[in-house]
């Protein structure tokens, strides 16, 4: 059986464990399968699209996408609609300029054949190749950061303030305190170094939200489904349906341009961040790129036919990967899940966000160590690095993050006279990205 792994998944006997790899896949799947239940919540603001139809064209573009990257680039990561190109697509695309979502979704096709070309044409290896290793190790960290702000967010640890933005919220009661209770297991399980320390914490954080209850409904925060298993719903009212008749117009161009802007870039963040410290990121130049960014870009196409936003490479991988995920088979087990999810979403649903919370803070201190070889003393790779770090969880964008990082790399750089690092690709990013913000 193991060779047979190691064929398909890039599986090393002397290396991996199936089991490690399994586990690693679940507890990936488990910290992104929110994306089931957002994803319909949020295109159910657009007219004839059904919330059933949404998830099962949610869950089917995470499945090409994972099965891809599992068999072809042969990496521990999981794919599926993405959060953030999900709400460009709805609230600016289709509310904000009044296009209909028959137009957005030709826009994701189209956003996804151009990604495919910029692969094979290795344009986007060649654009992460010319980031600054500085750059790179802020990214991880940056990233670290942001996905342990999600988590925090999710328990209801930290809360929106009008005054401040945001708050501590109140953490002696309902789902507050579950994510705190939950954080000191998972914290204890990993520090003791138990095997799956992660998914056994939010197992039974899960099972403690049944006897927790969530003080303004007086319900317990986690609660049993109501049935076990549910057919998919049909993909019919939103499959394929693509509307050319703008396909040439100047919002088709700058809506395309933005898919890919922020996918690109997000996509070159995550695997920044998540293979840093690890063997998948020892080499200046991250194996495997190529492959990996084709199996995002193939997902991406296919999400479009199927009926979804932008499909991309999920940070939440990090999880998977901190539970010594390094192969194909931990992305074929997380696909192996969605598949799952189809036929049994109530379940998996029941997992509240306070209970995924803890994971995701560990995960994020576990990328945190990257920052250790910045040089913070020369305030020309210092400053740029500490804007990409604390941008992305400020801004809620990982491609934010990496903007403005760029552009401060090539400013502080040339302030400084430094002007032989600054290469060629650099000046030219910088410049695109302030646009950017200027024109877009």
């Amino acid at each position: 059986m193991k060779p047979f792994f190691a064929k398909l998944f890039g599986f090393d006997p002397q290396k991996h464990s199936v089991r490690t790899e399994i586990v690693a896949g679940i507890t990936t799947f488990l910290t992104m399968a929110y994306i089931l239940a957002v994803n319909p919540g949020i295109f159910s603001a657009l007219p004839g699209m059904p919330g059933g139809a949404v998830f099962t064209a949610t869950a089917l573009a995470a499945i090409v996408g994972t099965l891809m990257m599992a068999l072809y680039a042969k990496k521990p990561f999981g794919l599926a609609p993405g959060m953030g190109l999900n709400a460009f697509f709805v609230f600016t695309v289709c509310l904000g300029m009044g296009y209909s979502w028959q137009f957005a979704l030709t826009a994701v096709l189209i956003e996804g054949i151009i990604f495919i070309i910029l692969t094979i044409t290795k344009v986007r290896t060649w654009l992460l190749n010319a980031i600054p290793g500085t750059l790179k190790k802020a990214i991880g960290a940056g990233i670290g950061l942001f996905i342990a702000f999600i988590g925090l967010q999710n328990a209801g640890i930290i809360v929106n303030s009008d005054a401040t933005l945001v708050s501590l919220g109140d953490v002696t009661h309902g789902k507050a305190l579950l994510g705190l209770i939950g954080l000191a297991i998972t914290a204890g399980l990993v520090m003791a170094k138990v095997k799956g320390g992660i998914l056994i914490g939010m197992l039974v954080t899960a099972a403690l939200g049944l006897v927790i209850k969530d003080p303004a409904t007086g319900a317990a925060i986690t609660t049993l489904p109501s049935a076990v298993i549910s057919m998919p719903h049909s993909l019919e009212p939103i499959f394929c349906k693509f509307e050319w008749t703008q396909v040439l117009s100047l919002d088709m161009l700058v809506v395309v341009f933005t898919f890919l802007f922020i996918d690109m870039f997000d996509t070159m963040g995550t695997l920044i961040g998540v293979c840093q410290g690890t063997e998948l990121g020892e080499k200046e130049n991250i194996d495997g790129l190529d492959k990996m960014f084709l199996a995002d870009s193939v997902a991406t196409v296919a999400g479009a036919c199927f009926g979804t936003s932008t499909t991309t490479t999920y940070v939440e991988s990090a999880s998977g990967v901190g539970e010594g995920g390094r192969t194909g088979l931990t992305a074929f087990s997380i696909a192996c899940c969605f598949i799952i999810a189809l036929f049994f979403s109530p379940i998996f649903l029941a997992i509240p966000g306070a209970a995924t919370a803890p994971a995701l803070i560990i995960v994020g201190v576990m990328m945190m160590h990257s920052i250790k070889v910045i040089h913070w003393e020369d305030y020309a790779k210092s400053i740029p690095a500490f804007l990409t770090i604390i941008l992305m969880p400020l801004a809620y964008s990982i491609s934010d993050g990496i903007l403005i990082g760029v552009i401060a790399y090539v400013i502080t750089h040339a302030i400084s006279g430094k002007f032989k690092d600054i290469s060629v690709t650099m000046w030219i990013l910088a410049a695109l990205f302030i646009a950017r913000y200027i024109f877009i």
